[in-house]
């Protein structure tokens, strides 16, 4: 009996993951899973950096600008509408690709998501007014303290996930980080996950390549068009959040964008972080042939068949 396989293309962003999934995914002649949670809301187009009319046109791709941002849509969303369309998807193709760079919802699909214990909910009320009223920093802190194998992984400038955790900790009397990695789902498919991975400066170098080319294609308007719903909890998103204190005009436009550049190298640090804790993963370089990374999946199927 065959197996099916998911292979997962994972790395920071600006890397060439949409690239390489496309050129898989004509190889293998199937479809692509993104699990790029801003890839999701249809209204941020240029700053998620969603794949072109050409790139979406080369293989079919699910899971893109398929809601609105005042949507609630949780990973654990996307697990069960991932999950089935998996399910479908391999009623026809014995390889199917994932890629995206949001390491809890790639983590979702692997390996199923955590059971937390319910808490009060007083206690997240509490954390969203220290947040409204004193910011994000004593988020951080407070997590490092409390969850300190947390707190290194954590997408620290996210006060969602930060209170998420923090709520975790406070009324369980444990670190959030004790209730990850328990017992999984089991799952119709076999996992064989790539990572891009390139040195740090050229990382940055196309991270300020990209944020140019974004403020070219109108990001500038794209935010402003969504400046009166920026309270939502989609826009809390690096590209838009610095655009709008532009608006407010906490600061000029030159500063927004090089906040913008910042911002996004400090995000490729944390998805670094994240995927080079995650063992399974075999890494290339960003600019290595595709056909190196056929070979090796191909090795890797036929080893197990």
């Amino acid at each position: 009996m065959s197996k099916n396989y998911l292979i997962t293309v994972a790395g920071p962003t600006a890397i060439g993951k949409t690239s390489l999934a496309i050129k898989l995914a004509r190889h293998f002649n199937t479809e692509i899973i993104s699990a790029d949670s801003r890839q999701f809301f249809k209204e941020m187009k240029i700053g998620t950096a969603v794949p072109s009319p050409e790139e979406l046109a080369a293989a079919p791709h699910h899971f893109i600008q398929h809601i609105s941002v005042e949507d609630n849509y949780s990973v654990g969303d996307f697990e069960r509408d991932a999950i089935k369309k998996l399910d479908e998807l391999f009623q026809e193709h014995k390889v199917v690709i994932m890629a995206g760079g949001s390491g809890l919802y790639v983590k979702a699909i692997l390996e199923g998501l955590d059971d937390f214990p319910a808490v009060d909910p007083a206690i997240r009320e509490e954390l969203n007014v220290q947040y409204e009223t004193k910011g994000i920093e004593p988020l951080q802190q407070q997590l490092k303290e409390l969850d300190p194998e947390y707190y290194e992984i954590a997408e620290l400038q996210n006060p969602h996930r930060l209170i998420r955790a923090l709520e975790i900790c406070i009324g369980s009397g444990k670190p959030y980080s004790s209730f990850l990695n328990r017992k999984k789902p089991e799952r119709n498919f076999k996992a064989i996950n790539i990572g891009l991975e390139a040195d740090r400066k050229i990382i940055y170098e196309r991270i300020n390549r990209r944020v140019d080319l974004m403020m070219d294609e109108g990001l500038l308007e794209e935010a402003e068009a969504l400046f009166p719903k920026r309270r939502l909890n989609a826009l809390n998103t690096v590209g838009y959040k610095e655009l709008f204190d532009y608006f407010k005009e906490l600061h000029s436009l030159e500063t927004a964008v090089a906040e913008i550049k910042k911002n996004t190298r400090r995000f490729a640090k944390r998805q670094l972080t994240w995927f080079r804790k995650q063992e399974q993963i075999r890494w290339f370089q960003y600019n290595c042939p595709a056909e190196d990374i056929v070979a090796y999946i191909e090795e890797k199927i036929a080893g197990e068949n």
